[in-house]
């Protein structure tokens, strides 16, 4: 049986006599740009744009323009709102054991908490305080806050400080235990923002762990130690 989509003269006939219907027109890449010159055409205020002045289109930008300003300022509103309500520490606070389950376990939905247990006289104690300090002011979305540790936990012995406990909606998700995990007095400010960072009680902007830097100084350090050793050697 013919097929009656087919360009033949016979089907031609037949369609012109009104045996077969019309065949269907395929959309042109010319008919696209008619469509589209048409969308752009539409009707405003019942006029089309071709028939606006300059000063009339010009106008209708400004309109434009005003209506997405207000839609953008609308949202950095909304959107400053919510980091002020999130932004309600900014301090480390002490606390004791009465506190200990309203502030940590009953923080509160959403909430990161950074607790560094302590004892005067231990400098590294005394460093990792001034650097919360610095921390509480730049992430106060979290908690911070410290005590004593014989005055949280009875008897917590001295050789696990400083210790930090990390808590998020009141569960433990994190620990740093003793000098050794904060590499001693050598540490730094932003290498101890990078291992809160890395259990989520802060979103740092640091890229990479700042203490990989420090061991790639001194491996290099040692590289050419060795280097010039076996060049002794050598000669």
């Amino acid at each position: 049986m013919q097929n009656p989509d087919e360009d033949t003269e016979w089907n031609d006939v037949l369609r012109a006599k009104g045996i077969l219907p019309a065949k269907e027109k395929e959309i042109t890449e010319q008919d696209i740009v008619q469509m589209v010159e048409d969308t752009v055409s539409k009707k405003v205020n019942g006029r089309g744009l071709d028939e606006m002045g300059l000063d009339e289109l010009d106008e209708l930008e400004d309109d434009e323009d005003e209506r997405v300003l207000l839609e953008y300022r609308q949202k950095r509103i909304q959107e400053m709102k919510a980091a002020a309500q999130a932004a309600k520490y900014g301090e480390v606070r002490e606390i004791s054991a009465e506190d200990y389950v309203e502030q940590v376990n009953r923080a509160g939905d959403g909430i990161w908490v950074v607790l560094h247990l302590y004892k005067q006289g231990i400098p590294l104690c005394t460093l990792i305080n001034q650097y919360l300090t610095a921390l509480a002011g730049k992430f106060p979305a979290t908690k911070f806050l410290k005590s004593i540790s014989t005055t949280c936990i009875p008897n917590y012995p001295d050789k696990n400080l400083p210790t930090l406990f990390v808590y998020h909606e009141g569960n433990m998700k994190g620990q740093l235990v003793g000098p050794m995990t904060f590499g001693g007095m050598n540490l730094k400010c932003d290498e101890l923002e990078w291992m809160i960072s890395q259990i989520g009680a802060v979103k740092t902007d640091l890229e990479s762990d700042p203490r990989h830097k420090v061991r790639d100084v001194l491996m290099s350090q040692l590289g050419g130690r060795r280097q010039e050793d076996s060049d002794e050697d050598d000669w």
